[in-house]
C-alpha cells in the first residue's frame, strides 16, 4: 500500500501507538490500515454418500478438483457465503450441516472453513469457475488432481468420520513447507 484510499496522502510502516506490529499508517491523517487474512468458506457438499467436486476453470490450480469455496464477501455470513459460493461454482442448492474444517494457511493469508452439507436435489452444473462438476465415491476422489492442501485434509476427515459413524470439527494449520503443517498427515 502506497496511498491512503481514505485522504490520498502517502503512507508508511510504522507501529502504531498501543500496537505490536507494523502497520500501514497514513503520514498525512494518522488513519491506520489493518490488513488481516481473509476468509474463505465453502462446504462438502454430500448426495447418497458421494461428494460434489468442481474442477477449476480459474488460476490458481486451473484444471485441478475442488470443494465448492470462495472468498467471503464483505456483510455476508459465513453460512451465506458457503451458499453461494456453491450455488455459483456448482449451481447446486445444499442445506449446511455444521461446521466441519477450519484451515489457518498464513503463508497465504488466509483462513478456510467447511461445512458438512447436503444437496437438496441432485441437480447441479458448472459455473463460470468450474470446468465440470461431478459427484465422487471416496475411491473415485481424484487424491492427485485435489487443487488445495485443505481440500484435500477436509474430505480425508470427512470420510474417515463418516466410517467412524461421528462427525467432529477439525482443524490446522497448513505451511508452504509441509514439514511444518501440524497435523496434517501429507499424501
Amino acid at each position: 500500500m502506497y496511498f491512503c484510499p481514505r485522504c490520498g496522502g502517502p503512507v508508511a510502516l510504522s507501529i502504531p501507538e498501543g500496537d505490536n506490529r507494523e502497520r500501514h499508517v497514513c503520514t498525512a491523517c494518522g488513519e491506520i490500515h489493518y490488513q488481516n487474512p481473509r476468509m474463505v468458506v465453502g462446504c462438502v457438499p454430500e448426495w447418497q454418500g458421494r461428494v460434489l467436486l468442481c474442477r477449476r476453470a480459474i488460476e490458481p490450480r486451473r484444471g485441478f478438483w475442488t470443494l465448492p469455496a470462495g472468498f467471503l464477501e464483505l456483510g455476508e455470513s459465513a453460512e451465506a457465503g458457503a451458499i453461494r459460493e456453491t450455488l455459483e461454482e456448482a449451481g447446486a442448492d445444499v442445506e449446511l450441516l455444521a461446521p466441519f474444517s477450519l484451515f489457518s494457511v498464513p503463508h497465504v493469508n488466509q483462513v478456510h472453513l467447511y461445512y458438512r452439507a447436503r444437496l437438496l436435489r441432485p441437480e447441479y452444473r458448472a459455473g463460470e469457475e468450474s470446468l465440470e462438476v461431478e459427484l465422487h465415491e471416496e475411491t473415485e476422489i481424484p487424491w492427485d488432481e485435489l487443487a488445495f492442501t485443505t481440500v484435500r485434509e477436509t474430505l480425508r476427515r470427512w470420510f474417515a468420520d463418516r466410517m467412524a459413524g461421528a462427525w467432529g470439527v477439525h482443524h490446522g494449520t497448513v505451511h508452504r513447507d509441509p514439514e511444518r503443517s501440524r497435523g496434517l498427515p501429507q499424501r
